[in-house]
């Protein structure tokens, strides 16, 4: 039940993450930074810069629990070298998601309620994920979720970097707008687009697609709403 629970939530933070990018992020970078090579640089900056953070920084698997990790533990009463990697893996996230947050406020207050939406809608089931691989690495349950409230501090930390940096630097702000729009489609194709692949059942697809495009739909709406 919490596998195909799992699912449905990549499912909804797929769609959120590609609805984002697509209907918001991208069409406000490009009329704030201009028809030149700034906003395809920003944006491949944010698609390769997380790619390169994700394959040389982290490598735990953000999948669902329940599968077999790498990082189980190995030993009795031990933890697992998976776990220091996981944890500075999520801050470094969280930092980055941190500043993203902070920029989209600073530029349009719009902006920055879709950017939660699309934070929040992909840390869920990557947190859910990362408890799992951090209780397989040896921690114990509270001490699993202790340790990934503490790392989820660190988009505090990337708030203020991003505030003072924003008040210093012109165009700071838009260009981080531009770096989001290329994190949230890598997450969304790299990371939970080809989880959905590994759900086999023919009746959980159906549902996979139809909240994957609900999720669409939501940006869709908001942008609507918030004009």
């Amino acid at each position: 039940m919490l596998l195909l629970t799992t699912f449905r939530l990549v499912s909804l933070a797929a769609g959120v993450l590609l609805g984002g990018a697509v209907v918001h992020l991208i069409p406000h970078a490009v009329e704030q930074l201009g028809p030149g090579p700034a906003f395809p640089l920003w944006f491949l900056s944010g698609f390769l810069g997380f790619y390169l953070l994700e394959r040389y920084l982290w490598s735990h698997h953000h999948g669902v629990p329940g599968d077999d990790e790498e990082g189980s533990a190995h030993g009795h009463g031990h933890t697992h070298p998976v776990v220091p990697m996981v944890l500075v893996g999520d801050s470094v996230h969280n930092l980055i998601d941190g500043m993203l947050i902070a920029a989209a406020f600073t530029t349009d207050p719009s902006l920055g309620i879709v950017t939660v939406v699309g934070v929040i809608a992909h840390e869920i089931p990557q947190e859910i994920g990362d408890f799992g691989v951090l209780v397989h690495g040896g921690l114990t349950p509270r001490r699993a979720l202790l340790f990934n409230f503490f790392s989820g501090t660190a988009a505090i930390v990337g708030a203020v970097i991003a505030l003072a940096l924003g008040s210093r630097i012109d165009g700071f702000a838009s260009a981080l707008v531009a770096i989001a729009a290329g994190n949230f489609l890598y997450i969304a194709a790299a990371d939970l687009i080809p989880e959905l692949h590994r759900n086999r059942g023919d009746s959980s697809q159906v549902g996979d697609h139809v909240i994957l495009i609900a999720g669409v739909g939501l940006m869709l709406v908001l942008k609507m709403w918030l004009g």
